[in-house]
């Protein structure tokens, strides 16, 4: 289907403009969770553009610095914007293109960690790199939503309906779980008269590593930025059963995939928050973590089950067929027939 080039370089900035607010606004959220509003744009232009590259040189001129990098950032998504539009609409007609699609997004996010890398360890230590995946990430879904939004004949043309289909369902069921798990913490806090307590707690964990956590303070940052990574990995978590279960639909064997994914999420999830901080676990009880997860589990599992009601006869019925397979080749060989050539001994 043909679309109008000037609409789809439209679209494609607007695209952009939506990448760029949303890594601006996780970079205020991540600076302001560590209690230093406004550093990594600030950082990154005093890095990029004047060469200084110290984070304790940055007192002053924050805004100043912050207003120049938001320049060179908005201009680049809005370009990232536009490239990417005209490759997804190449790709309509020419399916390789996709590939490129998928290249272009990968080093558009491996060019970035580059450059920070190319700053210098001191850069790096301030920013974090998985602070960069995660704004990085964020935005590339914010401007693909957009953009498949405005343009759902293109969208379906080039993934398919099935495809669009699994990621829906894989983002609602992250949805559902993160909401369970948020709902679980919030009853516990409340009856225990310390409202918001458990994500304060985890968010101080991973924005301000080495704080005493116990005494952590509940602020909007904190439980904001733990918020945005709670739903992001939940997300993710349920994209990659929903890929799993579509899988199925071939080999309905790839469905028990499913019981290992969620027991490796249970233990990575507990082994992940040990490791970085004992003391948490101490504070909060592991059963309070593990307990809050299951209740997650067993809500994803109900969604998903909606929409997978033939999974479990496809399953009794490929077992039924390994078995016959399985008689097949373990069958005891027959002797041969002897009576014709013994009928013809005695004549």
């Amino acid at each position: 289907m043909q679309h109008s080039r000037t609409r789809i370089i439209i679209d494609g900035a607007i695209a952009g403009l939506i990448g760029a607010v949303v890594v601006a606004l996780w970079f205020l959220l991540f600076d302001l969770a560590r209690g230093r509003a406004l550093e990594t744009p600030a950082l990154l232009a005093a890095s990029i553009l004047h060469g200084v590259r110290d984070p304790n040189l940055l007192r002053h001129g924050m805004l100043r610095l912050s207003a120049e990098y938001s320049v060179f950032h908005f201009g680049a998504f809005i370009i990232v914007g536009v490239v990417g539009a005209l490759l997804l609409e190449a790709a309509e007609s020419e399916p390789p293109f996709l590939i490129s699609v998928l290249i272009f997004f990968g080093a558009f996010e491996v060019f970035f960690i580059a450059v920070v890398l190319f700053l210098g360890p001191s850069v790096m230590a301030a920013l974090t790199w998985w602070g960069i995946i995660v704004g990085n990430l964020l935005a590339t879904a914010a401007m693909l939503s957009y953009f498949f939004a405005q343009h759902p004949l293109l969208a379906r043309n080039l993934l398919g309906s099935g495809w669009l289909r699994v990621g829906r369902e894989g983002v609602m069921a992250g949805v559902v779980g993160g909401v369970v798990v948020a709902l679980w913490f919030l009853g516990y806090d409340l009856a225990a008269g310390e409202i918001f307590k458990t994500p304060a707690m985890l968010g101080a964990m991973i924005f301000q590593s080495g704080t005493d956590l116990a005494g952590a303070r509940v602020t909007p940052a904190l439980v904001l930025g733990y918020t945005v990574l709670h739903f992001f990995a939940f997300i993710g978590f349920g994209l990659a059963i929903a890929v799993l279960l579509a899988a199925s639909e071939w080999e309905p064997f790839l469905a028990l995939g499913v019981f290992l994914l969620f027991a490796v999420f249970e233990v990575f999830f507990v082994g992940f928050v040990t490791l970085l901080d004992q003391s948490v676990v101490s504070a909060l009880g592991w059963w309070k973590i593990v307990a809050g997860n299951i209740l997650a589990l067993l809500a994803m599992t109900a969604y998903f089950l909606r929409g997978h009601r033939g999974l479990r006869l496809k399953l009794v019925e490929r077992w039924a067929t390994l078995d016959t397979e399985g008689e097949g080749v373990f069958l005891q060989p027959r002797e041969p027939d002897r009576s014709a050539n013994g009928h013809s001994d005695r004549t």
